[in-house]
């Protein structure tokens, strides 16, 4: 099989300039050299075949059964046609809490430096909706034209330097939110720096992003956990606004060796 791409030229009928087109053509029958096959091939076929296999629909629902609740079936029905447009909170955070140059061995030694270096990513909305028409939570995969695709642990190593080795890192939602913040962080969180089990992270810049002068180390520990507390809640696991992380995330920075 080989796969071609061209655009249309002007002078196509019922076809519009510049239209990218593809198709599959299949040379077990023929020796005709590609190049001579696009000039000898009437261009709606070939337009005709790029529609196939751009089809929203699957061709087997047996699999696919969330179809008629997916995105793309209402792409394709001319019934949604919004560009998305996700809420993105590291910028924020970053003009928020300027991280201390002390507490950096720390964000290091957890590995999330690589997060923070990262810092605010320029996302191309168009790409990021195209992607998500093609996400099949049936599959956990993107089905494209040419195959199935979807994300490895080895595609975040790389993009966000966070460790993939190693034993799982489980945690408990059974936490004492006063007892848990005054032995982590030093400071206990009032009533209106929570919502449930989730804790403000503009509450936290406040109370830790300045550690003073001449802080002993656990006092600097404690300023690195409410950093990387809030960097989770920005980049990793942001609920809707942004402005809250889960508390279940801190018990797993006790221990910093």
């Amino acid at each position: 099989m080989f796969l071609a791409k061209i655009l249309v030229a002007e002078g196509s009928k019922d076809l519009p300039v510049g239209q990218p087109i593809a198709f599959l053509p299949s040379f077990s029958e023929t020796n005709t050299n590609p190049a001579l096959l696009f000039s000898n091939r009437n261009i709606q076929d070939i337009y005709m075949a790029f529609r196939g296999l751009h089809d929203a629909d699957p061709l087997d629902p047996s699999v696919l059964l969330l179809q008629d609740r997916h995105r793309s079936h209402f792409v394709d029905t001319e019934q949604l046609q919004d560009v998305l447009r996700p809420h993105q909170q590291m910028r924020a955070f970053l003009s928020l809490w300027r991280m201390d140059p002390r507490i950096r061995p720390y964000v290091i030694r957890v590995g999330f430096y690589g997060i923070y270096r990262l810092g605010h990513i320029i996302i191309d909305w168009p790409l990021i909706t195209c992607l998500v028409e093609r996400w099949r939570p049936e599959t956990h995969t993107f089905h494209v034209p040419l195959g199935e695709m979807t994300i490895t642990l080895q595609d975040v190593a790389i993009i966000l330097g966070l460790r993939i080795d190693g034993p799982a890192v489980t945690g408990t939602c059974m936490i004492d939110v006063a007892e848990l913040c005054g032995e982590l962080l030093g400071v206990t969180p009032p009533a209106d720096a929570l919502r449930g089990l989730t804790i403000s992270i503009r509450w936290l810049c406040q109370q830790l992003s300045t550690p003073g002068p001449d802080v002993d180390e656990v006092a600097l520990e404690r300023s690195a956990r409410g950093f990387i507390l809030a960097l989770m809640g920005s980049f990793l696991f942001p609920d809707k606004k942004g402005v809250h992380v889960h508390l279940c995330f801190l018990p797993l920075l006790r221990d910093f060796t």
